[in-house]
């Protein structure tokens, strides 16, 4: 199955690792600290530059995501 991120960027469901909140995990330092070096490494793929609501991090890449993760996770099912 795959999952619809917005503008044309789908993955695959089994590719997921985990569908985090942007405002409740970038909390804690060393999820900001995982994000900068994948930024900085270039695995990191926004989906638009509207405000990010969650990111969404799979085996290869991280997409940042406007959608909420509840969005997200309907989509899934």
């Amino acid at each position: 199955m795959y999952l619809y991120l917005g503008e044309n960027t789908v993955v695959n469901t089994k590719d997921i690792i985990g569908i985090f909140d942007m405002d409740t995990s970038t909390v804690n330092k060393a999820t900001r600290d995982y994000l900068s070096l994948a930024e900085k490494n270039k695995k990191i793929i926004y989906v638009n530059y509207d405000l990010p609501k969650s990111f969404i991090v799979c085996s290869e890449k991280i997409y940042v995501c406007p959608l909420n993760t509840a969005t997200l996770l309907k989509r899934c099912k």
